[in-house]
């Protein structure tokens, strides 16, 4: 199940890289809409619609599994040390962030105040690393995977909690680029289960966006942040009160 998974999830890539939507597809496949956004949600295609989707895009399914072979030598997430010393430095952690959100060389010193001399040092250190490869002319190649993401609890994690998070709960989040929902439920463990695996689908959705916005003028762009969070919890009030 994870290989199918990871072969539509490229498929949607090489579809968003073509510039194809999902009503190219509907027609292709002589499908409604709706019906194709469901075959990609509940990643349930036949061999036959996927060959005839890779038509559509000019290509063999073989070329659409060598792809994936391709993204899944990618790093999607780094070790405990690799973190550690990316945490223990602020610059590298910005930096590193930055080129793993899209960003390059010239970006990098157009929107932070960082001298040259040391952006390029830390880009140095990120390849030593093997997060990216450092090409002539300070280009950037990320190393990284399409669904890379830091390790649960780990020192980046840990980071972003102790450092980040009384600031970005400061908002009143009633901006029109914010959105805050708090909503409480008893639920049992297979709907918790079935809400975190569409977080997981969300996330996803996140970083394909990312990865379409690349292209876009640096200027169009906007640093964001998104927090997706689910537990068996109640206030520590409440419980002084359970049985």
């Amino acid at each position: 199940m994870a290989q199918v998974s990871a072969l539509i999830d490229t498929l949607k890539r090489e579809l968003k890289a073509q510039g194809k939507t999902y009503s190219d597809v509907a027609a292709q496949l002589e499908l409604s809409e709706a019906s194709v956004k469901r075959l990609f949600a509940e990643k349930n295609f036949t061999l036959q619609r996927l060959e005839s989707i890779c038509d559509l895009l000019n290509m063999e399914l073989s070329e659409l599994v060598q792809q994936m072979s391709k993204e899944q030598f990618q790093l999607t997430q780094l070790t405990r040390e690799q973190e550690k010393e990316i945490a223990h430095d602020l610059i590298l952690l910005l930096i590193t962030v930055s080129v793993i959100s899209g960003m390059t060389y010239q970006d990098i010193l157009d929107t932070y105040n960082i001298p040259e001399t040391e952006c390029i040092r830390k880009l140095a250190q990120l390849d030593r690393l093997k997060i990216i490869d450092l090409l002539p002319g300070n280009r950037v190649k990320l190393l990284v995977a399409p669904n890379f993401h830091w390790l649960p609890n780990g020192p980046i994690q840990q980071f972003f909690q102790q450092k980040v998070e009384q600031d970005f709960f400061s908002s009143r989040f009633d901006k029109a680029n914010e959105k805050l929902i708090v909503s409480n439920a008893i639920l049992t463990d297979s709907s918790n289960a079935q809400l975190q695996k569409k977080m997981e689908r969300l996330l996803s959705e996140f970083n394909e966006l990312m990865q379409e916005d690349q292209s876009a003028p640096n200027h169009k762009k906007h640093g964001t942040t998104m927090v997706l969070a689910i537990r068996q919890w109640q206030y520590s009030l409440f419980k002084k009160v359970l049985k």
